[in-house]
């Protein structure tokens, strides 16, 4: 009998097992297609997921981190692009011309006349936190989203609150800025210059911005709150990623506190004596002299962007409606920032000096046409020019400072450039609301601000770019 029972547990256990696979096969069976549905469903997400981070992980990127900032500033430019169209129809699309002229002065006069005030003050506050990066570019986005749904409730009332919501996001999104400027240069990977690097991270954002407008532009239609609602999700979602950076971010090992000098007794790292903080001035001819030239540029892209809004608004260009001749004129501009940014990662930091002079004198050769002969081949041209100058000529600024201010001041040295540049913008802006809309005479205007930077600071550049940079301060 045992050996009876012994085959009948045994072919038992057998057909258990047997039972068992048959199961676990008829259920793969049935789940096929299930899965097979699934993936199909997840594809159109998952498949340009994995395309994007191949892109942002490849040449040491993953391994370093830069690609986890390079998406988490893709992430910022399509929070910040999903607010821009959320006030542009408030503020502007959706009153006649001549009151939103008064209401994007008064948004100018509230939110950017401040933010300039205030865009100093935020570096020095943040650089005495080195080692909570992470944490502050979460909280900058997380605050962000907050207010992207305070704004959701202004923007249908119409009630003042707007305005200082507006200039938080802003102070926002310059600590952001600020913090990732000194975090970039810890996630450099091997072979990797400090200006490829910024350009990588800068095309990210402007792809991401290009992909998040239309969507931005479709909410819209569905109501005014929804590209804001759109807003809260991105920067929430930008909260976790921020930290998902390395935790070597957090790090201030080899920085220090020190002041722009431009005396070699005061480039020797910390300070102990108490001096007066200098200025931009300090930083060697190079670097002041590309600044001035990219403010000119800067004043331009601002006076372009309140100009052409208004006048194409009021005269579209040839058989376009308003709608779409802004439209164009954007996308040319967004097309030539992302070339310049490309060309700046491929030429690198070969000679600055020289890229600065040229691609000014560029716009300036296209803005004196674009005036003389005014049309709508013209304007698209000038805005992908100056779109294109804007970019290469910011990351020659920054191939300046980096070769030219010591590495302890550098970041400083990035946030005062960025602060004067964005004041630059503020100006050209107001200028261009104030413009009487007439084409010919506005784009005149603009070509004699870029004259004048032009003019003033080309021979320093060459002067610089012959001596190869030799008269730049150095670090003792």
């Amino acid at each position: 009998m045992a050996a009876a029972r012994t085959p009948r547990g045994a072919a038992g256990a057998g057909g258990t097992k047997e039972g068992k696979g048959s199961s676990r096969r008829s259920g793969a069976g049935r789940g096929g297609p299930l899965r097979a549905i699934g993936r199909a469903l997840h594809l159109p997400l998952t498949g340009p997921a994995r395309g994007i981070r191949r892109v942002t992980h490849a040449h040491g990127a993953g391994e370093s981190g830069l690609g986890r900032l390079i998406e988490l500033h893709g992430v910022n430019g399509a929070g910040d692009v999903m607010i821009t169209v959320a006030l542009a129809s408030t503020v502007f699309f959706s009153v006649p011309t001549d009151e939103a002229r008064g209401r994007v002065a008064l948004y100018l006069a509230i939110t950017m006349a401040p933010f300039t005030l205030l865009a100093p003050v935020i570096g020095p506050l943040l650089d005495r936190v080195p080692h909570g990066r992470r944490v502050a570019m979460a909280s900058a986005m997380m605050a962000r989203a907050l207010l992207a749904l305070v704004l959701s409730g202004a923007v249908v009332t119409g009630s003042i609150e707007m305005y200082p919501a507006a200039l938080c996001v802003l102070v926002a999104s310059k600590a952001y800025g600020v913090v990732r400027s000194a975090v970039v240069p810890r996630l450099l990977p091997p072979g990797f210059s400090l200006v490829k690097a910024n350009s990588r991270v800068t095309l990210g954002g402007l792809l991401a911005t290009g992909v998040a407008a239309p969507i931005g532009a479709g909410l819209q239609q569905i109501g005014p709150r929804w590209p804001l609602y759109g807003a809260f999700v991105i920067f929430m979602a930008g909260t976790f990623l921020s930290f998902s950076l390395p935790p070597k971010v957090d790090s201030a090992k080899g920085e220090d506190t020190a002041l722009l000098a431009a005396d070699e007794r005061h480039l020797h790292g910390p300070h102990r004596k108490p001096v007066k903080r200098p200025g931009l001035r300090t930083v060697g001819p190079a670097v002041t002299h590309a600044l001035a030239a990219n403010a000119a540029v800067r004043c331009l892209s601002g006076l372009l962007i309140f100009f052409l809004a208004f006048l194409l608004r009021e005269h579209p260009l040839t058989g376009q409606s308003a709608a779409v001749s802004l439209g164009v004129a954007g996308v040319a501009a967004g097309a030539g920032n992302a070339l310049g940014t490309a060309v700046g990662a491929w030429l690198r930091s070969r000679a600055p000096e020289i890229i600065v002079v040229t691609v000014v004198a560029c716009v300036l050769g296209t803005a004196l046409t674009a005036a003389v002969f005014f049309g709508a081949v013209l304007v698209a041209c000038l805005a992908a020019v100056a779109g294109f100058a804007q970019a290469l000529a910011k990351l020659s600024l920054d191939a300046l400072i980096q070769r030219d201010v010591p590495e302890l001041v550098r970041t400083s040295a990035f946030a005062r450039s960025e602060t004067l540049l964005q004041m630059s913008w503020v100006l050209g802006g107001a200028i261009g609301i104030a413009l009487p809309l007439n084409g010919t005479f506005g784009l005149a205007v603009g070509a004699a601000v870029v004259a004048a930077g032009w003019l003033t600071t080309v021979r320093g550049l060459l002067d610089s770019a012959r001596r190869g940079g030799a008269g730049r301060p150095r670090a003792g």
